[in-house]
């Protein structure tokens, strides 16, 4: 199942508009990379669960 990961939900001091889409690992990967170099966080066990906890399950955009 593809997952979603959109910082517009998360409050930013940069106002951040990002929306990763993919299966869970690519998401993760890319989450991960875009927090610490984008937003300046640290890569840590502890991080990577909780950004792990705000991925959600991509809803199907129908015409």
């Amino acid at each position: 199942m593809r997952k979603v990961m959109d910082c517009r939900e998360y409050p930013s001091e940069i106002g951040c508009t990002l929306m990763i889409t993919g299966e869970e690992d690519e998401v993760m990967g890319a989450a991960v990379q875009h927090a610490v170099t984008v937003h300046g966080e640290e890569d840590t066990p502890e991080f990577r669960t909780a950004l792990r906890e705000m991925l959600k399950p991509e809803v199907p955009q129908h015409a």
